[in-house]
């Protein structure tokens, strides 16, 4: 799997990275096919999969339920083999998510997140913005708490997760690193993408494959023939800006599927 810069952060992470809310949570998602959480064992054999494929990103976050706290476990004795992305602002409370940007939760939550990571150190922290972008990135203070976090050397790199073109916009002015949505339906946040290629600013693909609901037809302008997944990756990774695109699986098969469609997608390019 080819390895790339994290924007200026010094990080080096794999093309595809691998999201673990289904590791942790399974309500209120809007997945198209109903599936259960992994026993330990199965969590273990998906992890030690996308080892060997190469990946060496791992997504997760409060709002994944129990994803961190697992994680933790799973990853004793190996955590220098990973790059640890996960976010603070919003929770689960195996209901409805709760959402707090003041610099206090923001603090605490990322402390616990080092508890239960079970690290010394987050690779990188995002804010998980509940939609109102300008509010969380510019106005609530918790970019500040952040900086500040990883001032204190508990965090490498600190930005956003977003969720409008102008939040994009303005989550580069002010991150290390961005996570953003790009797929063939989805392409406001282009005008981001490029511009934090210029600032040195890593950007991470959310919703590359649609959440699961890819299907024929969807990789824009590529041949009917080609593979959805495939077709898809070439359109993401046609942005020079993008570090990495996370995909969010427990079934060790379809990873590698999509590791290799990745990189049939790379060699396009």
């Amino acid at each position: 799997m080819e390895m790339r810069d994290l924007g200026s952060t010094g990080l080096r992470v794999s093309a595809i990275g691998l999201g673990t809310v289904k590791l942790g949570r399974t309500a209120g998602l809007k997945h198209p096919r109903p599936f259960e959480i992994p026993d330990d064992d199965a969590a273990r054999a998906l992890l030690a999969r996308a080892q060997d494929l190469g990946i060496n990103l791992i997504d997760t976050a409060p709002a994944y339920g129990v994803s961190e706290e697992r994680l933790g476990a799973l990853l004793t004795g190996q955590r220098d083999r990973w790059v640890v992305c996960t976010k603070a602002g919003e929770e689960f409370d195996g209901e409805r998510s709760r959402f707090d940007f003041t610099p206090r939760a923001i603090r605490a939550s990322v402390e616990r997140s080092l508890r239960r990571l079970r690290t010394d150190a987050l690779d990188c922290v995002l804010l998980h913005s509940d939609g109102d972008d300008a509010h969380v990135v510019r106005d609530s203070g918790a970019m500040g708490a952040l900086e500040r976090l990883r001032d204190e050397g508990k965090v490498r790199a600190v930005g956003a997760s977003t969720k409008t073109p102008e939040g994009a916009a303005m989550a580069v002015e002010r991150s290390d690193v961005v996570m953003l949505a790009c797929n063939p339906r989805e392409t406001g946040d282009d005008a981001a993408i490029e511009s934090a290629r210029a600032r040195g600013v890593g950007v991470l693909v959310k919703k590359a494959l649609m959440s699961g609901r890819l299907g024929d037809g969807d990789g824009g302008a590529e041949p009917a023939t080609t593979d959805p997944v495939e077709a898809a990756l070439r359109f993401v990774f046609a942005r020079r800006g993008v570090s990495s695109v996370v995909v969010g699986t427990i079934n060790p098969e379809h990873l590698s599927d999509n590791v290799a469609a990745a990189e049939r997608a790379l060699r396009a390019h």
